[in-house]
Parts: C-alpha cells; structure tokens; sequence
C-alpha cells in the first residue's frame, strides 16, 4: 500500500512536470504566432507617427520659409514709405526677391487708387486684378494689416492655383498703396518641401472643401493608408497641407522568418538561462563587494588617522572624513583640488612646495615627517605624515596614499608629562635635601662654631688692654681673621649648593664642564658620606671635553647615583667604603662621554634587577623608589643612555654617556 503511494506520488509529480513544460510550450508557440502580428501594428503605428512628425516638421518649414518673405516684403515696404525705392529701381528691386525666392510667381506695387502701378515676375497679373481684389484693397486700407487671399481652386486639375499675399504701404499713418505678392501653390511644394519627404509621401495644399490647390508627387501617388492633414494658419486664408504615405500596409512576416524568429528566440531562451545564470553569480559577488565596500567605508569613516589620496598630477582624490573634521573642510572642497592646498600654513609654504616636488618626483619619505597644518578658523595644529605609492591590482602607481595623524593631543600629554617630570624631579630633589637636613646641619655647625672661636679670640685680643697691637699680635690677629673667612666661605658654598640643587625652574641647555658638576656634586655627598665614613674618589680624565647638558639636572643624576651607593656600603667593612666616580671619553670614541659611579657595597640582587627602573620600587625601606627612575628620563633626555653592572671587586657600578659639546 506505502509503495502505491509513492508511486502515485512520483506520477503526479511527473504530469504536473509536463503539464508546466507543455503549457510553457503553447504560450511560447502562441507568443511566436502573436508576435508578427503584433510587430505589424507596431510597424503601422510607427509609420503613422513618423507621417505625423514629418508633417508637422514640413508645416513648420513653409511657415517658417513664408515668414522669411514677409520679412523681405516688410522691408521692401519701409524702403517705398521712405521714398527710398520707385520706378526702375523698385522694379530691380522686385527682381532680385524673386529670384532669392523661386516660389514666388510675381509682385507687383498697386497704388492708392488701387491701380497697378508697376509689375514683374510670372504672375497673371491684368489690369481687372485689382478690381477683382477691390474689397480686400479696401479692408486693407482701413485695418493696415497684411493678410493672404483665398486662392481658387484652379479649372484644370494639371495647373496649380495662385495664392496672394497683400502687404500695405504706409507714412505715418498714411496708405500709400499695398505690395501684392504672387504665390505659386505647387511652387511652394515644390521648393519649400524637402526632397527626402516628397519621396516618402504625396503632398497637397487644399481649401476647406478639399479642393487640391497644388501638389507634389515625386516619390508617386498616396495609398491612402497613412494620411494627415494639418492647417497652415495663414491670416485670412484657410490652406491644409495633406500628405499621404506611398508605402502600404506591412505585410505578415513569411514562414520562413517565422521559422527564423522561432530559432531565434530558443537561441535566446539559451542564452537568457545562460545569462540568469551569469547574473546570479555576478549578484553574490556583488553583494559580496557591496558588504565589503560598506565593512570599508564604516571603517575608514570610523577612523580617527585622516586619510589622502593623490594622483599622479598631484591633485586630491579622496578624503576620508577623518581629514575633513581634522582641517575643518569638507571633501566637496578639498577633491580635485591641486597645490597649494587650504589647510598649508602660508609662513611653511616653501617646505610644502618641496616636499610636494619630492612627491611628484617619487622620492618620498615612507618613514614618515611631521609638519603643521592649518584649520579654517586659522588654528595651527601638528601632524604626522606616512605617505607610500598607491597601486592598482596591475602592480601600476596611480598615486600616492597618506595617513595623518594629529599630533595636537600627544603633544599636550607630552607637555604635561614634561611639567610632571619636573615636578617630581623637584620633589625628589626636596627629599633629597629632606634627607639631609641633619648632616647639613651638623656641617654648617662646624664652620659656624669656627668662625665664632676665631671672631671672638680677635675681639679679645682687641680687648686685651695690656696687649698692643705689634706686629707679632696684628699677624696672630690676620691668621685668626683669614681662618674664619674660609669658614663663612665653606657655609656659603654648602648654602649655595643646597639652593641651586633645589631651586625649581625650566630645564637649560648649555655647555657643561663636567669638573665642575661632578665637584659640586660631591661636596653635597660628602655630607651623607662623612656621616657613614665613606671615602669619595672623583677622577676626571684631562682629555674630557665638555658635554651640552642642564646642569643641575646633571647634578641630580650624580647626587642620586652617589646617595645609593653611599647607602649600599653604609654595613660594609671600613676599608670597602670607597666611592669612585671616573669621567672620561671611551677608547676609540672621542665623541662620547662617559661618567660612572663605582661602590663596593652590597650590589644588587636578582629580583631587584627586573624592576630596578621601575617607578615606586625601592630597596630602602623609607625609599620613594623614583631615584633611578627619574635618573635614565634625564639621561635620556639629554640624548644620553644609563646602565649598570656588577664591580669584579663586589657592589654595582652605573655608567651614563653623554655627547660631547661641539
């Protein structure tokens, strides 16, 4: 019973196959059928249309063309109103139109009195015209205004009728007689009527009745199945212009075009699925290209790094808005633009203009540069600049792509770290001085005490009345003078070193000897080295050249480097309490400085090493641990490089170089 089913259900399947295919077979047969005769009535209405628009264009030619006459006759008529032309010239005159214009059959100059005053031309003109056209003469003197006459059907069907045109004459307001023009209907078919259409169509001019006024037929008589018929609004005249096709009713397309259509259109039934086919593969990968267009574009849109694209013209084309909201102009403004660009600072002008021939010329920086820009309210700001060639998928250069990346917030950090760089410098320094506050006073006491015993042994002496001033007492007086001097002057210097050593201010680069640092430096250590008996060596090569450097800033370094190595050999052995500091140039380097600080202390352990430049690590249990930290940004600073390693005879030594002054 199940495989009943399912057969039942596979037979369905197939007659609902082969009722869609047949059905699809019959409304192809039937469309194959249908459509010549659709393609006839088209064809048919094409043509219909085509006679129309030619119609209308060729009555759009004669009005134009009989247009162009009355302008001639108008000045033709001014000219006699200002008895400018009469007699043998007006008759000259009269010449030279018709034969400018074939289509005229004649003209003639009636005067006031209606008579025929002068003639020339083909025209019929006889001496009862003017009576024949007396009522229109008189509505013509009345009204002033030109107007064409109906013409009469002519008596034989082999002539054509003639059309007149009367034009007044007038002074003023005056009526000094008409111009009378002479058309030849079959004329104006045949020499307003283009070639190319006479042939397509038979053409009339007819009255309201249908009477043919004229008619061309070069190209043979009208079938009567594709006519139009269109007035030619001449004042006071009622003309039509009628054409009629010389081509019949389209035939049906043979059996053999059928045939022909039918191979056709399975041809292109194959090739439409091909084409399906194609399309739905080229739709995935564009709506594969559109996702990652769209991936691209929210990307570069989402960027903070401006983006410029170059040709190899040098002008612009592309910004991402990055750029745009980095100089504050649109991309409206800035693409196809070429140099100098808006955002350039005019006082860099020149470097630009460098840099932009460097470009042009393919030798650009990839390392990238920093430069200025300029925002539209006038506001500086720095940038850096990466700048490569831009490639198409040819491996071709099309142009040249640049990041840029403002540069206006890290340098404000970097200020701001600066200030807090110096301010804790500083705070370091007070520290410093913190810590020896004690030692500092117990030294300045010695040279103190001094000097009260040595000024007050001189006042006594100068007390003493039994004592006169001899020269045994003056010399006794001097030596005790010349003893406190060197006492104030060593409180003085120790003052004064203090002072410098904490005085806040900006960084200053000169040139430094380094004798000299290293000496000050030392007289402040030897007020913490004097309290754990530690002996200080400074050695300074004669050959070291002075270095450019801060040197109060070099002053910390060496106080601080000294401090700790006074501290590492404060539990040593006496005789291992030696500080050597040594300056000097390295072999085979005489541009380069170097100053090392030598202890034999306790040196440094393992797990101290990782974190030694660390900030806030210390080995000293009231340590703010920025010492050495604060030590390598100076060095650094200063271009410079800090280092340390163990002394073969026990304890560290740290070496920092400097470059020698030019």
């Amino acid at each position: 019973m199940r495989t009943f089913s399912l057969f039942s259900s596979i037979s369905h399947r197939r007659t609902l196959q082969w009722l869609v295919l047949v059905g699809c077979t019959v409304l192809f047969l039937l469309t194959v059928i249908w459509l010549p005769y659709k393609a006839q009535q088209i064809e048919s209405t094409e043509r219909q249309e085509q006679l129309i628009a030619d119609t209308l264009w060729v009555e759009q030619s004669i009005r134009f063309q009989l247009g162009r006459n009355e302008d001639s006759v108008r000045a033709l008529a001014n000219e006699i109103a200002n008895n400018h032309l009469a007699g043998e010239l007006l008759s000259k005159r009269m010449q030279l139109i018709l034969r400018s214009h074939p289509e005229l059959a004649g003209m003639a100059w009636v005067d006031s009195h209606g008579t025929i005053a002068l003639s020339s031309g083909k025209a019929p003109f006889s001496m009862d015209t003017p009576g024949r056209l007396s009522a229109k003469l008189e509505r013509l003197r009345n009204t002033l205004e030109p107007e064409y006459i109906q013409p009469d059907p002519p008596q034989d069907s082999r002539h054509s009728a003639t059309m007149e045109y009367l034009f007044p004459v007038q002074q003023q307001g005056v009526y000094l007689g008409s111009l009378l023009v002479s058309y030849s209907m079959s004329g104006i078919l045949e020499h307003m009527v283009p070639w190319w259409f006479a042939q397509k169509s038979e053409i009339r001019l007819t009255d309201r009745l249908e009477n043919t006024l004229g008619q061309r037929t070069a190209g043979g008589v009208g079938r009567h199945v594709y006519t139009y018929a269109h007035d030619l609004h001449l004042p006071y005249a009622d003309i039509t212009l009628r054409t009629d096709s010389v081509r019949g009713t389209p035939r049906l397309m043979s059996n053999l075009l059928v045939v022909a259509i039918v191979l056709l259109s399975l041809g292109l039934f194959w090739s439409l699925t091909a084409l399906w086919r194609d399309i739905r593969r080229r739709v995935q990968v564009e709506r594969a290209l559109r996702g990652q267009i769209a991936f691209r574009t929210a990307m570069e849109d989402s960027l903070v790094t401006g983006l410029r694209v170059y040709d190899l013209d040098g002008r612009i084309t592309y910004v991402n808005p990055a750029f745009c909201r980095m100089v504050g102009i649109p991309a409206e403004e800035l693409i196809g633009r070429a140099p100098p660009m808006p955002y350039w600072a005019p006082e860099l002008m020149p470097g630009y203009q460098e840099r932009f021939s460097q470009r042009l010329s393919g030798t650009i920086n990839t390392h990238g540069f920093e430069t200025v820009f300029r925002r539209t309210d006038d506001e500086r700001f720095p940038v850096l600049i990466y700048e490569s060639a831009l490639r198409d998928d040819t491996g071709r250069q099309t142009g040249w792509m640049g990041s840029i990346m403002d540069l206006s917030d890290r340098k404000r950090f970097e200020e701001l770290s600066r200030r807090q760089q110096e301010k804790l410098e500083a705070s370091a320094r007070l520290v410093t001085m913190g810590e020896l506050a004690s030692t500092l006073a117990h030294e300045l006491n010695q040279p103190l005490a001094a000097i009260t015993s040595y000024t007050t042994g001189a006042l006594n002496l100068l007390n003493d009345p039994d004592t006169s001033l001899d020269q045994t007492s003056a010399g006794r007086l001097q030596g005790a003078l010349e003893k406190a001097n060197i006492q104030a002057q060593r409180a003085g210097q120790i003052i004064r070193s203090v002072h410098t050593f904490t005085k806040r201010r900006e960084p200053h680069l000169e040139t430094v000897d380094l004798r000299t640092v290293i000496t000050e430096a030392v007289q402040l250590a030897e007020l913490q080295a004097s309290q754990h008996f530690v002996q200080i060596h400074a050695d300074v090569s004669p050959e070291t050249p002075a270095v450019t450097a801060d040197p109060m800033m070099l002053g910390q370094v060496l106080l601080n480097l000294t401090r700790n190595a006074i501290e590492s050999m404060r539990d040593m052995p006496p005789e291992r309490r030696i500080l050597q500091i040594n300056a000097g140039c390295e072999p085979g380097s005489p541009s380069s400085v170097t100053i090392s600080v030598t202890d034999r202390g306790c040196g440094i352990s393992q797990e101290a090493r990782e974190r030694l430049f660390s900030p806030f690590f210390s080995t000293k249990p009231d340590g703010m641990g920025m010492g050495l930290k604060i030590c390598r940004t100076i060095v650094e600073s200063h271009g410079g490089s800090l280092s340390y390693s163990d002394n073969p005879e026990g304890g560290t030594i740290f070496r920092f170089s400097l470059a020698a002054a030019n």
